[in-house]
């Protein structure tokens, strides 16, 4: 048996707010190698290597990983369950019981306020960790922290 994909998408604004991130983090990289470059005598073929490869790093960061992101990243809450599925060269799905729910937490980086986007943790009594739903609107993430909320209240069952 195979396990579906779930059934909702993250925000579309989610692939722009992935592109202008990885962009950020490999425009540093590549300042600082440009500056390596530009400022030490005698630059070594490999430094240029690594500038060119770090370029590459940009394009793809920018142009090929925000579209793959968004045909991966899905998320859904059932009566049951709460199931994410996240990656774009790997893909990771998880799935936890509502009854092992303990905290439901909504953050906003800086950038993603910028966007519009909220990201929801849930904490389940597992060893395998928080589940994270990336890039929602904001307006989504709140109501599914209260929707959450009140079906872990409601749910009399106790897997721990």
């Amino acid at each position: 048996m195979q396990l579906r994909e779930p059934a909702n998408r993250v925000s579309p604004r989610a692939k722009p707010y992935w592109a202008l991130s990885s962009g950020l983090g490999w425009l540093t990289v590549i300042a600082i190698q440009l500056a390596l470059v530009i400022f030490i005598d005698d630059t070594p073929w490999w430094r240029w290597t690594a500038l060119g490869l770090s370029v590459v790093g940009l394009a793809v960061g920018v142009l090929v990983q925000p579209p793959i992101r968004y045909r991966i990243h899905r998320w859904e809450i059932t009566p049951t369950a709460v199931y994410t599925q996240s990656g774009w060269i790997s893909t990771a799905r998880r799935v936890a019981p509502i009854s092992r729910v303990q905290t439901v937490d909504t953050s906003r980086s800086g950038l993603q306020r910028v966007f519009g986007l909220s990201s929801v943790s849930v904490t389940t009594a597992s060893s395998a960790g928080t589940m994270t739903i990336d890039c929602l609107d904001a307006s989504v993430a709140d109501e599914l922290v209260e929707h959450l909320t009140v079906v872990t209240e409601q749910s009399r069952d106790d897997a721990t």
